[in-house]
């Protein structure tokens, strides 16, 4: 299992950080089988950095925009056209909006096969892990969703699976979303509730 951490790098990355006003932050890669490289910047507060481990067959990709903590392809399951996809998100302390507007939200993104608002099959679920309080989110349906922020536009795709969560630390909340086609997100499942789990906040 390759260990991914989000912590300071204002040294290494002088110079290449985009449009931060404060010291960068990467999430880099410390196995033994590959050097340390830079996905990832955001703003960084003083109070600590959330650790989380990327399960094996997760593929790391540079995010797309300062937002993005770090992103993943999960590639697809057997029959399915396309890989899944999961971001964590971080806006800095006090932003991204509440728990609930973001289960809001993100419950609206998905609906029934008969076009209907899918809330009435969405499960929520509120746990502790390391001490981090955390709220999931499953749901299924036609996805017609885009990327936090809004930078893109929306999609409509049926027999898709989101897998949502924000763990709440000392920082700030992150957020967290897997969306994809069902059967690829139920291939990746249990790897999701292990990333989940391996969630720690370092001071």
């Amino acid at each position: 299992m390759t260990r991914f951490t989000i912590r300071t790098a204002l040294v290494l990355l002088a110079g290449a950080c985009w449009a931060c006003s404060t010291p960068p932050t990467i999430v880099s890669n410390n196995s033994a089988q590959a050097p340390a490289q830079p996905t990832s910047q955001t703003s960084r507060g003083s109070q600590g950095d959330l650790q989380l481990k990327a399960p094996d067959g997760w593929v790391s990709e540079r995010p797309s925009s300062s937002m993005r903590v770090s992103q993943y392809q999960l590639p697809a399951a057997p029959g399915d056209a396309e890989p899944a996809s999961l971001v964590v998100y971080f806006f800095g302390a006090g932003q991204g909006g509440s728990v609930d507007a973001n289960l809001e939200r993100w419950i609206g993104q998905m609906q029934t096969s008969d076009g209907r608002p899918a809330k009435g099959n969405a499960k929520t679920e509120t746990t502790t892990v390391n001490g981090l309080k955390v709220t999931l989110l499953d749901v299924s349906g036609t996805y017609s969703g885009s990327d936090m922020g809004g930078g893109a536009p929306a999609q409509t795709k049926p027999n898709y699976r989101m897998r949502a969560g924000v763990i709440e630390t000392p920082r700030g909340a992150y957020f967290i979303k897997l969306v994809g086609p069902e059967k690829t997100v139920n291939r990746w499942d249990q790897s999701f509730q292990e990333f989940i789990k391996s969630a720690e906040f370092k001071g």
